[in-house]
């Protein structure tokens, strides 16, 4: 834990040294790990090509740092603690010495269906340790994994197998959300009728009835029985794909972003240990699926790299009732707690009565990721969840970050509600204006950029270099671009405003949709909303906002001309949304992002071409939307 960083002063001191000196900063950073061959050189990079390489011609296996490196130190230490969906079955909890050998055996029934360095696997399962189990075992031999969220179609799932040209997929016969049985391998079936591959291992989680094709489909139960747990790593270059994870661009065609191994190592044990402040002992809980980043960084690597205990979470935060959260952290005495503002918000709409039965008193650490946090809900969260004495560390960062490029760090920033506040060590920001020219000093606001390479970045967009740069290093030269607004205040610290495509530009006012959204949900009724631009005939682009709120025993009419003077009275009379619409929800992905791209398409009338919604948490909210829009 050398490189916890324990005071302001320290953080100060420990950034400009990551600025003025990156490659010993980042050489001592990495120098606590086990490489089998040191590197040459810490960094090499431009951003036109773009080229990133870092500890290059280093070689090492992520996994033997997470086990090899520190058994001895503390095998019998709890790696992963499983909470199911239903609260009647039993948890489990998985010592570091376990799921090496589990890790270990599976690597080796991989190996055995012929599974090689640089193969592509699949894996789509839900949260189970199995899951993790089935990363690691494909960073152990080399396999490249990418996990496809197993809520995904199986349309979305055959176009990622097709992309990626995957060897095998690893999944289940189903998995519970709340009270329903999904059935998953009846998915993998259809997405297979699109594609192909070798082999499908499959791990019996409800017991269900499936179709098994002879040759292709395996019980996991099965192949691991009798197999060895010892394995021999790997070797692997730093620059060597570790996986490839899908995410939605502008296109509808999702784009594999590639991380690969040294430098994401490095870089999510650093941030995990740093962020939150993780101490020996302590149980962390991050509530995403692996299926998304979040999953990847900071529920297994970085957090098992630190040896830390992890905690997995099969079920949804409002089944049996809304205060299945608060139970499990009371259950397994959580520290540290990083959920959405989605969740945040769904959850405060039950108000505090959910809370009432519940300690907390364990929580040190509260954080949010996903999406700029409200201020209402990171009040609300501050004040009754972490009964006002735990810091928030509200994290900026995106799949192709790999980690948190910019977030408070625990009880260590001062923080302010819905500010990320300041970039960890080794971020280098720049602030845009549109044609360009590097805004400055405090007090500014443009498009958010990174001058300078960090160890987790993405490498490229796997089959197609050109849409990496065209997406990320072609609108500024020399820039990494993250597609989103940010002001900087009077203390230097950064507020993200949202996607820059979410910029609306009201009679030349550039205004963040964040910004507008927060306004609204200071409204005591409203629940969430969404805001889109729309082209206006006078403005150039006018407001539309879609609610959703409490109307019982209030009148429609009242309640929007009410939310439309209370964002006057927040932001100014050129905020005031043009068009309010009460909705009875909003379309939101699986991980609880909402599709402005569907919404602003309604909002302009143009419904023919809403594009695939079926990945859509509950498809049939957009046509209730159209409806009522009309």
């Amino acid at each position: 834990m050398s490189d916890r960083i324990h005071t302001l002063s320290g953080y100060f001191y420990e950034y400009q040294k990551s600025v003025t000196e990156p490659e010993n900063f980042w050489a001592r950073i990495a120098d606590s790990f086990h490489w089998k061959k040191r590197w040459d050189k810490v960094v090499k990079w431009n951003f036109e090509e773009p080229n990133v390489q870092w500890f290059v011609n280093a070689k090492l296996n992520i996994t033997e740092n997470i086990f090899e490196k520190n058994l001895f130190a503390y095998g019998d230490r709890t790696a992963i603690i499983w909470e199911p969906s239903e609260p009647g079955e039993d948890s489990r909890s998985i010592s570091y010495q376990e799921l090496y050998e589990q890790v270990c055996q599976f690597a080796n029934v991989l190996l055995s269906k012929g599974i090689q360095k640089g193969d592509r696997v699949i894996i789509y399962m839900p949260m189970i340790p199995e899951a993790a189990v089935a990363m690691l075992a494909c960073a152990r031999i080399g396999a490249i994994h990418s996990i496809v969220f197993a809520g995904f179609s199986a349309t979305a799932l055959a176009d990622r197998i097709n992309d990626c040209q995957a060897k095998a997929i690893l999944t289940t016969d189903g998995n519970f959300r709340g009270n329903k049985k999904i059935a998953v391998k009846a998915l993998v079936d259809e997405a297979l009728e699109k594609s192909s591959v070798e082999s499908v291992i499959v791990y019996k989680r409800t017991g269900q009835d499936i179709q098994m094709q002879e040759g292709r489909d395996f019980w996991w139960h099965e192949v691991t029985e009798g197999v060895s747990t010892s394995n021999k790593a790997e070797t692997m270059d730093s620059e060597d794909p570790l996986f490839i994870l899908y995410t939605s661009g502008s296109t509808g065609k999702p784009k594999g972003v590639v991380h690969t191994t040294g430098g994401y190592m490095v870089y999510t044990k650093y941030s995990f240990e740093n962020v939150f402040q993780y101490s020996p002992g302590d149980v962390y809980w991050c509530t995403a699926d692996i299926g998304w980043i979040t999953g990847h960084s900071y529920i297994v690597y970085g957090p098992l790299l630190a040896g830390a205990t992890t905690l997995m979470f099969e079920g949804v935060p409002t089944y049996p009732d809304p205060g299945r959260f608060w139970a499990v952290i009371d259950k397994h005495q959580v520290n540290q707690f990083y959920t959405a503002p989605t969740a945040i918000r769904a959850l405060q709409a039950y108000g505090t009565e959910p809370l009432e039965p519940y300690k907390l008193d364990s929580l040190k650490v509260l954080g949010s990721v996903g999406e700029p946090i409200n201020e209402e809900a990171w009040k609300w969260y501050y004040t009754h969840v972490g009964k006002s004495h735990c810091p928030i560390v509200d994290t900026w960062w995106q799949t192709e970050t790999g980690g948190i490029l910019v977030s408070p760090i625990a009880g260590i920033t001062p923080t302010k509600p819905a500010f990320a506040t300041l970039p960890l060590p080794g971020i280098q920001l720049a602030i845009l204006d549109p044609e360009g020219n590097e805004l400055t000093g405090n007090s500014v606001e443009g498009n958010l950029c990174v001058k300078f390479p960090w160890p987790s970045m993405i490498r490229t967009t796997w089959g197609d270099h050109e849409r990496c740069k065209q997406t990320y290093f072609s609108t500024y030269k020399g820039m990494y671009f993250t597609g989103d607004g940010v002001k900087r205040d009077h203390d230097g610290y950064y507020r993200i405003l949202g996607r820059v495509d979410d910029v609306i530009n009201v009679s030349g006012h550039r205004m963040g949709t964040a910004e507008v959204e927060n306004a609204i949900n200071e409204h005591p009724l409203v629940i969430e909303s969404a805001v889109v631009g729309y082209p206006h005939e006078i403005k150039g682009q006018g407001i539309y906002a879609y609610v959703i709120c409490d109307t019982t025993n209030r009148t429609e009419d009242n309640l929007i001309s009410e939310i439309k003077d209370m964002v006057a009275k927040i932001i100014g009379p050129i905020a005031k949304p043009d068009k309010l619409q009460i909705v009875p929800g909003l379309p939101k992905t699986r991980s609880g992002k909402i599709m402005r791209r569907i919404l602003r398409k309604v909002a302009e009338g143009d419904t023919s071409n809403l594009g695939d919604t079926s990945t859509l948490l509950d498809p049939e909210v957009v046509n209730q939307i159209i409806a009522g829009k009309k």
